[in-house]
């Protein structure tokens, strides 16, 4: 794509602002260049679309957890898009034992240390860590 073919599409800024956007093209010399774009309609609805999976799982595990079926755990790692390994890594805690803490039963179980790790980890309070929102807008 050259300079001038960059997308400058009038689409909603679901960034409000705080993220600038723009593309790598060609310049007239043939080296990539970096060109700022007011949007494209393909970028808006491909971001929309993840987005809307994003805040649908999110939901799904949110319910789950309300229903007894999965720890609170679950879902501020959905909220925060991680797996075991990365929580584990993050908190200090192995994975494995990160896989165990997403049964209730376990997680209820668990020591104030280590709950504490989770929610530095997951930038929660250790009161937070507990429960999860009632209605469905996430934290």
């Amino acid at each position: 794509m050259k300079v001038n073919e960059v997308p400058q599409d009038d689409v909603p800024d679901y960034t409000e602002g705080w993220l600038k956007k723009g593309n790598y093209a060609l310049d007239d010399e043939g080296k990539y260049v970096m060109v700022p774009s007011k949007g494209w309609e393909v970028d808006e609805l491909t971001n929309r679309l993840a987005f809307n999976e994003y805040e649908a799982k999110v939901e799904e595990t949110r319910k789950a957890v309300l229903a007894g079926q999965k720890s609170p755990l679950a879902y501020y790692m959905e909220l925060r898009q991680m797996i075991p390994k990365f929580l584990g890594k993050t908190a200090g805690i192995a994975a494995f034992r990160v896989k165990r803490h997403l049964r209730p039963e376990i997680f209820a179980k668990l020591k104030e240390s280590v709950l504490d790790s989770y929610a530095k980890a997951l930038e929660v309070t250790r009161e937070e860590l507990k429960t999860v929102p009632r209605n469905n807008n996430p934290t």
